[in-house]
């Protein structure tokens, strides 16, 4: 498979990994999120609309086997969310991956020189772990993405510009998809003096709340459409020009 991508276009290369990973596997979906610092997260590719909002469901928690598997570098098998130890791990997010359907994760972190640079989601509707011969095949699909994320890129004058600035592919692409959550988190710092740290967990608190992602509150935070007040009483905010 690993050879098999450099035969790829690379603008369909995302696609085609997420494709593959369902084909080779008994999962019903799968996505590669891409991590660019703590702040930062992108998905580098979905295989379906599920797929897509159960990653970033995990950046706007905050939580999950997605962050579990980057903090430990470690792979995080959550065989049934409905119930037992993984529902317990993370509440929060076991109670919102079984409203979207979800009901285990499978989260392989993609490592890279000793740092863990992304992670391979895989999700089934249908509690059950994997076998062991499906673990070693996920581990081979997970090898063969990080090498796809590492090595294949857009074109020639993307990689000079990134060779040129010292910037890592991966993380160029995820700074990229999730800039207005930066420009968001600068906004809010500036706002209510806090850490990077502390702004995006503001954020995050307020998308919860309003049932949103952390991307589509940053979109309407840079707009001027939604505004953090800066009461004693920790209120999360409100849309601005709201009663």
């Amino acid at each position: 498979m690993t050879a098999d991508l450099t035969r790829i276009d690379p603008g369909q290369m995302p696609e085609s990994l997420c494709r593959a990973c369902v084909g080779l596997l008994p999962v019903d979906g799968a996505s590669v999120s891409i991590a660019g610092g703590p702040s930062v997260r992108a998905t580098w590719c979905a295989s379906d609309r599920t797929a897509a909002r159960l990653a970033e469901t995990q950046y706007t928690l905050g939580d999950g086997p997605c962050r579990s598997a980057l903090d430990s570098a470690a792979v995080v098998l959550a065989g049934d969310l409905t119930r037992g130890p993984d529902a317990h791990r993370w509440p929060v997010f076991a109670a919102e991956a079984v409203r979207l359907g979800v009901e285990a994760v499978f989260s392989l972190p993609l490592d890279v020189d000793g740092t863990t640079v992304g992670t391979l989601d895989l999700y089934r509707d249908r509690p059950g772990g994997l076998s062991g011969s499906d673990l070693r095949i996920a581990l081979w699909t997970r090898d063969a993405v990080t090498f796809a994320v590492t090595n294949i890129q857009p074109g020639d004058e993307a990689a000079e510009s990134s060779a040129e600035e010292g910037v890592a592919p991966w993380t160029r692409a995820s700074e990229a998809d999730h800039g207005e959550v930066q420009q968001a988190v600068g906004m809010v710092m500036v706002q209510l003096d806090l850490s990077p740290e502390q702004a995006l967990d503001h954020i995050r608190a307020a998308a919860f709340a309003e049932g949103r992602t952390v991307s589509e509150l940053a979109h309407d935070i840079v707009l001027r459409r939604f505004g953090f007040g800066a009461e004693p009483d920790g209120g999360h905010g409100a849309r601005e020009g709201a009663p």
